[in-house]
């Protein structure tokens, strides 16, 4: 792969936990078009390029002139025009995330010359409200809705239900929970899988972050329970819990959305 090719430049690595990193990627002589918040970019590298040394090993590559790309949802808001911050877990056996990690700021990787994606707040109307239901890396498409459209103290709701398996797992809960005390119609409920493993003694939810939806946590927080009358709900993440709480609100009268036959249900499989 020329180096000439190899378009826009890694500006920061910011470690959350192990094999959790947010990544900010800027072009290189030219502008990244506007996204909607949502959406994703396409990052690639070169199978020369090298991996991090925590990963499985892997055959020669079959073609070592192809670019290996892989698509991540932009966790940036839609306003700034800065880098394209990125967050993304370690695969090890993988072709791309061990090279991606493997990077330091000022390396040069490639970036898509678009964005894409139809996982957005577009066919959400302003008067319902919006619940985010995420596991792992799957907050990255929320942290751009949030960042681009929340507004504190609004009529419209939003909310975020985080699930991952260790406290230090919960990306961008800092961040999450500053908004949360900020705005008063913003809830943040974040849950872990294994509290026995905490270094410290968990005082959160436990369990899988389906709980917080069926154990009433949400509604508990609103005052009332979410209905396909007044809110919208997102689901990113694991595909087990895709599909579990695509069960759950169907049996609640939820309708999963898609462009000829509107819902309340939007989801994004990426796995």
């Amino acid at each position: 792969m020329a180096h000439a090719e190899l378009n826009a430049v890694l500006t920061h690595r910011i470690e959350v936990a192990p094999g959790l990193v947010i990544l900010r990627v800027a072009p290189d002589g030219w502008t990244y078009p506007p996204f909607q918040p949502g959406q994703f970019a396409v990052l690639g590298l070169p199978p020369s390029a090298p991996r991090v040394a925590l990963s499985d090993p892997e055959p020669p590559p079959r073609d070592p002139d192809r670019l290996i790309r892989r698509a991540y949802s932009i966790a940036s808001s839609s306003l700034e025009r800065g880098p394209l911050e990125l967050f993304v877990t370690l695969v090890r056996s993988g072709e791309l995330t061990p090279r991606l990690f493997a990077l330091s700021p000022g390396d040069r990787l490639w970036l898509g010359p678009k964005p894409a994606g139809m996982f957005t707040l577009r066919d959400v109307p302003p008067d319902r409200h919006v619940v985010l239901v995420g596991t792992g890396t799957g907050l990255a498409p929320y942290m751009s809705m949030l960042r681009t459209e929340l507004a504190c103290g609004g009529l419209q709701r939003f909310a975020v239900l985080a699930g991952a398996r260790h406290s230090w797992d919960l990306g961008y809960s800092a961040e999450l929970i500053t908004m949360a005390r900020l705005c008063p119609n913003f809830t943040y409920l974040p849950t872990v899988s294994r509290p026995d493993a905490e270094p410290a003694p968990w005082g959160g939810a436990t369990g899988y972050v389906q709980a917080l939806w069926t154990e009433g946590a949400l509604a508990r927080a609103w005052g009332s329970r979410p209905t396909p009358a007044d809110t919208h709900v997102f689901l990113c993440g694991n595909p087990a819990m895709i599909d579990d709480m695509t069960l759950l609100l169907e049996r609640e009268g939820f309708r999963e959305h898609a462009p000829r036959q509107p819902g309340e249900v939007h989801v994004e499989r990426y796995w």
